[in-house]
């Protein structure tokens, strides 16, 4: 589009330097002759109305063309595959410069994540693991959360009598929750902290097991033993998977705990369509709410599985045991309404089809495939492509630099 003025000059693009796609200028353009009010009779004069005049003062708009510069933050290193393609604020392996490259195995354990964050290398802990006490990158996350010095965070000591543990879902802490009792046992060092009123191995002091039996001068009903309660040996409990329902002594516990009509309680009876499994947990539940499908095996009247939704369920997508992938190159899946729909990662797309090699094309950086699959920059300029777009620089700064570098 041209500006009708005695040099007829072209009406040059304004916008910033830096990345453009396609670049496209549109200019809504008038006849001055009659819409501004001019003399008809006059030459025509196409001109943007919002513009104002266009002068030789310097301040006109400028023409922008390719560019093999890189912007700011941006470079070619040695191993490049593509021009500018190397981002130096957040490489791991070019993290502030070329060959910088972040830790990427652990120093301390396994349990060290490293990240470029603006040209630096950033060290942190995975969370609940362990901890980075000292401050030194050198030796990673060098303190484990157990330490009685810095238990579940760092300076946090416990007094010699209150030992550092976990209490169950790295819920660290010097000694026991309240009520409980700290009776540590080798063959099961993770679950050191009992309740001394109903433990019946452990009833009002470590290691005090109640005899099931009593004291032998009862037979305990059917489904029944003499265990603990209220810190006390010889009470009546039902074994495990059992219920007394009705409340009558002589015939114990009467009532499996795998029933459809009593699930897992007296009275919990399952939703028609539902049946009383032994779920994940180990304990018994109705099986299955509605929108789920009962995935398991049942050996007689006794099953064992778990629910699931087979419209988004990554391990039961469509059906039960058909899992959607987890380690998929530069992408990540999903099921999606019972189908398993791959996404590509930012920056990356899958240009030839292939499933099996992922997301194969670095749509950021490739510039035949610069934002998308088959958009080509200028290969003949040696155009770069950064951050999915095509590079532009004002003709005349190209023209002063000598052009682009072949």
């Amino acid at each position: 589009m041209f500006a009708s003025k005695s040099s007829r000059r072209p009406l040059r693009a304004s916008v910033p330097l830096g990345l453009v796609g396609a670049l496209v200028v549109v200019v809504a353009c008038t006849d001055r002759r009659t819409d501004l009010g001019g003399d008809p009779t006059a030459p025509p004069a196409f001109v943007d109305p919002d513009a104002g005049e266009i002068t030789d003062d310097g301040n006109d708009l400028r023409s922008y063309c390719p560019s093999d510069r890189c912007p700011t933050g941006h470079t070619t290193c040695p191993n490049s595959r593509f021009l500018c393609d190397i981002d130096l604020l957040t490489d791991p392996d070019n993290c502030g410069e070329c060959g910088n490259a972040c830790r990427s195995s652990a120093v301390g354990g396994g349990s060290e994540v490293y990240a470029c964050v603006d040209g630096r290398c950033v060290m942190t802990c995975e969370v609940n693991n362990v901890l980075d006490c000292d401050g030194l990158p050198d030796n990673g996350c060098e303190t484990s959360p157990l330490s009685n010095d810095h238990c579940g965070g760092c300076g946090n000591k416990c007094p010699a009598d209150k030992p550092c543990i976990d209490r169950g879902l790295w819920d660290y802490g010097c000694g026991c929750r309240p009520g409980e009792l700290y009776c540590p046992n080798p063959f099961f060092p993770l679950l050191p902290c009992v309740d001394p009123e109903n433990d019946d191995d452990h009833c009002s002091a470590c290691n005090n097991r109640c005899p099931p039996e009593g004291d032998g001068s009862e037979t305990p009903p059917p489904n029944t033993y003499f265990g603990c309660h209220d810190s006390q040996c010889g009470t009546l409990k039902c074994k495990p998977g059992f219920a007394d329902c009705d409340t009558v002594r002589d015939n114990g516990c009467e009532v499996p705990l795998l029933d459809n009509d009593n699930c897992g309680a007296c009275g919990n009876k399952c939703q028609d369509g539902q049946r009383c499994a032994i779920g994940r947990t180990g304990m018994p539940q109705c099986m299955c709410p509605e929108g789920q499908t009962f995935c398991g095996s049942c050996i007689g009247e006794t099953c064992f599985g778990y629910c699931a939704d087979l419209t988004s369920e990554m391990s039961d997508c469509g059906a039960c045991g058909i899992g959607c992938a987890y380690n998929v190159r530069n992408a990540v899946e999903a099921c999606v309404y019972g189908k398993c729909q791959r996404t590509c990662d930012s920056g990356w797309g899958d240009c030839n089809g292939n499933r099996d090699d992922g997301c194969e094309t670095h749509i950021s950086a490739d510039p035949k495939n610069c934002g998308g699959c088959g958009i080509v920059c200028d290969g003949i300029a040696g155009q770069a492509c950064v951050d999915g777009q095509c590079m532009v620089e004002p003709c005349d700064v190209i023209q002063d630099a000598g052009g682009p570098a072949r």
